[in-house]
Protein backbone atom coordinates (compact mmCIF):
# COMPACT_ATOMS: atom_id res chain seq x y z
CA UNK A 1 0.00 0.00 0.00
CA UNK A 2 0.92 3.39 -0.94
CA UNK A 3 1.03 6.30 2.03
CA UNK A 4 -2.55 7.35 1.24
CA UNK A 5 -3.54 3.63 2.71
CA UNK A 6 -4.42 2.79 -1.42
CA UNK A 7 -3.79 -0.10 -3.43
CA UNK A 8 -0.77 0.63 -5.64
CA UNK A 9 -1.43 0.94 -9.17
CA UNK A 10 0.62 -1.42 -11.45
CA UNK A 11 3.35 0.91 -12.41
CA UNK A 12 3.96 2.12 -9.16
CA UNK A 13 4.08 -1.43 -7.51
CA UNK A 14 6.87 -2.72 -9.66
CA UNK A 15 8.94 -0.14 -9.12
CA UNK A 16 8.46 -0.54 -5.42
CA UNK A 17 9.15 -4.28 -5.61
CA UNK A 18 12.36 -5.16 -4.25
CA UNK A 19 14.25 -8.46 -2.60
CA UNK A 20 13.52 -8.01 1.06
CA UNK A 21 15.63 -9.59 3.32
CA UNK A 22 14.26 -8.92 6.60
CA UNK A 23 10.69 -9.10 8.04
CA UNK A 24 9.48 -8.24 11.21
CA UNK A 25 7.55 -10.90 13.52
CA UNK A 26 4.08 -9.89 12.74
CA UNK A 27 1.47 -12.30 10.92
CA UNK A 28 0.42 -11.59 7.23
CA UNK A 29 -3.55 -11.13 7.47
CA UNK A 30 -5.48 -13.85 5.96
CA UNK A 31 -7.20 -11.84 3.44
CA UNK A 32 -4.33 -10.07 2.11
CA UNK A 33 -2.49 -14.07 2.07
CA UNK A 34 -6.42 -14.94 0.26
CA UNK A 35 -5.33 -12.21 -2.20
CA UNK A 36 -2.20 -13.47 -3.57
CA UNK A 37 -3.06 -16.75 -3.77
CA UNK A 38 -5.69 -15.64 -6.02
CA UNK A 39 -3.17 -13.89 -7.91
CA UNK A 40 -1.69 -17.21 -8.18
CA UNK A 41 -4.61 -18.68 -9.11
CA UNK A 42 -5.10 -16.95 -12.17
CA UNK A 43 -2.26 -16.37 -13.54
CA UNK A 44 -1.48 -17.60 -17.02
CA UNK A 45 -0.28 -20.61 -17.40
CA UNK A 46 0.53 -22.90 -20.78
CA UNK A 47 -3.01 -23.94 -22.98
CA UNK A 48 -4.05 -22.79 -19.64
CA UNK A 49 -2.91 -26.25 -17.70
CA UNK A 50 -2.65 -25.19 -14.14
CA UNK A 51 -0.13 -27.95 -13.38
CA UNK A 52 0.96 -26.32 -10.25
CA UNK A 53 0.55 -26.39 -6.41
CA UNK A 54 1.12 -23.43 -4.15
CA UNK A 55 2.41 -24.28 -0.87
CA UNK A 56 1.81 -21.91 2.18
CA UNK A 57 4.84 -22.84 4.82
CA UNK A 58 3.79 -21.26 8.62
CA UNK A 59 7.90 -20.13 9.19
CA UNK A 60 7.79 -20.84 13.05
CA UNK A 61 6.29 -24.84 12.40
CA UNK A 62 9.01 -25.46 9.84
CA UNK A 63 11.97 -23.23 11.12
CA UNK A 64 14.61 -26.05 10.80
CA UNK A 65 13.41 -27.58 7.56
CA UNK A 66 13.60 -24.40 5.93
CA UNK A 67 16.77 -23.36 7.35
CA UNK A 68 17.98 -26.94 5.46
CA UNK A 69 16.33 -25.64 2.37
CA UNK A 70 17.74 -22.43 2.30
CA UNK A 71 19.98 -21.50 4.80
CA UNK A 72 19.92 -17.76 5.23
CA UNK A 73 18.60 -16.35 8.48
CA UNK A 74 15.72 -13.79 6.69
CA UNK A 75 14.32 -16.77 4.66
CA UNK A 76 12.01 -18.31 7.88
CA UNK A 77 12.50 -14.96 9.19
CA UNK A 78 8.88 -13.78 7.48
CA UNK A 79 6.10 -15.62 9.13
CA UNK A 80 5.19 -17.48 5.60
CA UNK A 81 7.69 -19.07 2.97
CA UNK A 82 5.74 -19.47 -0.27
CA UNK A 83 6.31 -22.23 -2.75
CA UNK A 84 5.44 -23.46 -6.39
CA UNK A 85 6.09 -26.56 -7.53
CA UNK A 86 4.97 -27.88 -11.13
CA UNK A 87 4.18 -31.06 -12.80
CA UNK A 88 6.58 -30.98 -15.82
CA UNK A 89 4.92 -34.25 -17.32
CA UNK A 90 1.58 -32.51 -17.18
CA UNK A 91 2.65 -29.25 -18.36
CA UNK A 92 2.61 -28.13 -21.98
CA UNK A 93 5.93 -28.74 -23.96
CA UNK A 94 5.82 -27.14 -27.48
CA UNK A 95 5.51 -29.89 -30.18
CA UNK A 96 8.08 -28.86 -32.73
CA UNK A 97 11.39 -28.48 -29.77
CA UNK A 98 9.63 -30.40 -26.85
CA UNK A 99 10.71 -27.32 -24.32
CA UNK A 100 8.63 -28.19 -21.16
CA UNK A 101 7.63 -24.89 -19.77
CA UNK A 102 6.93 -25.97 -16.21
CA UNK A 103 9.17 -23.91 -14.78
CA UNK A 104 7.86 -21.18 -16.54
CA UNK A 105 4.17 -21.53 -15.80
CA UNK A 106 5.51 -21.29 -12.14
CA UNK A 107 7.84 -18.37 -12.36
CA UNK A 108 4.44 -16.09 -13.78
CA UNK A 109 2.54 -17.89 -11.16
CA UNK A 110 4.89 -16.58 -8.14
CA UNK A 111 5.57 -13.24 -10.47
CA UNK A 112 1.87 -12.70 -10.00
CA UNK A 113 2.22 -13.64 -6.24
CA UNK A 114 5.23 -11.54 -5.55
CA UNK A 115 3.95 -7.94 -7.36
CA UNK A 116 0.49 -8.77 -5.55
CA UNK A 117 2.30 -9.19 -1.89
CA UNK A 118 4.19 -5.71 -2.98
CA UNK A 119 0.89 -4.07 -3.83
CA UNK A 120 -0.57 -4.65 -0.61
CA UNK A 121 2.47 -3.57 1.22
CA UNK A 122 3.93 -6.83 1.67
CA UNK A 123 8.14 -8.14 1.25
CA UNK A 124 9.06 -11.11 -0.77
CA UNK A 125 12.28 -12.45 -2.42
CA UNK A 126 12.70 -14.71 -5.52
CA UNK A 127 14.67 -17.67 -4.38
CA UNK A 128 15.94 -20.15 -6.88
CA UNK A 129 18.80 -21.10 -5.60
CA UNK A 130 17.69 -23.63 -2.30
CA UNK A 131 18.48 -27.48 -1.84
CA UNK A 132 15.72 -29.62 -3.83
CA UNK A 133 16.00 -32.50 -1.62
CA UNK A 134 15.11 -31.02 1.51
CA UNK A 135 12.29 -28.93 -0.46
CA UNK A 136 10.90 -32.21 -1.33
CA UNK A 137 11.31 -33.92 2.00
CA UNK A 138 9.43 -30.89 3.53
CA UNK A 139 6.62 -30.64 1.49
CA UNK A 140 6.25 -34.02 0.78
CA UNK A 141 6.21 -34.39 -3.00
CA UNK A 142 6.21 -37.72 -5.06
CA UNK A 143 8.10 -37.99 -8.17
CA UNK A 144 5.28 -35.68 -10.66
CA UNK A 145 6.13 -32.71 -8.97
CA UNK A 146 9.16 -30.34 -9.23
CA UNK A 147 9.76 -27.60 -6.46
CA UNK A 148 10.81 -24.49 -8.39
CA UNK A 149 10.59 -21.53 -6.23
CA UNK A 150 10.33 -20.12 -2.83
CA UNK A 151 9.65 -16.61 -1.84
CA UNK A 152 9.31 -15.17 1.93
CA UNK A 153 6.10 -13.39 2.43
CA UNK A 154 6.02 -10.96 5.27
CA UNK A 155 6.18 -7.26 6.74
CA UNK A 156 9.27 -5.33 5.40
CA UNK A 157 11.93 -4.64 8.12
CA UNK A 158 14.74 -4.26 5.96
CA UNK A 159 16.16 -1.35 2.97
CA UNK A 160 16.33 -1.73 -0.59
CA UNK A 161 20.08 -2.67 -1.54
CA UNK A 162 21.35 -0.41 -4.50
CA UNK A 163 20.76 -1.75 -7.68
CA UNK A 164 21.22 -0.89 -11.40
CA UNK A 165 19.92 -1.74 -14.78
CA UNK A 166 21.19 -1.71 -17.83
CA UNK A 167 19.74 1.42 -19.92
CA UNK A 168 17.02 0.00 -22.22
CA UNK A 169 19.62 0.78 -25.34
CA UNK A 170 21.47 -2.43 -24.17
CA UNK A 171 18.46 -4.60 -23.69
CA UNK A 172 15.87 -4.05 -26.24
CA UNK A 173 16.33 -4.25 -29.72
CA UNK A 174 13.73 -3.00 -32.62
CA UNK A 175 13.95 -5.40 -35.47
Amino acid sequence: MNKRGVIMDYFETIEKRYSVRGYLDKPVEKEKLEKILKAGQIAPTGVNKQEFKIFVIDSKKNKKQLEKIYGVEWFSQAPIVLCVASKPSKCWTRPWDGKQIYDIDATIVMDHMILAATALGLGTCYVGAFRRNAAIKLLNLDDEYEPILFTPLGYIDAKPRETTRKPLEELVEYI
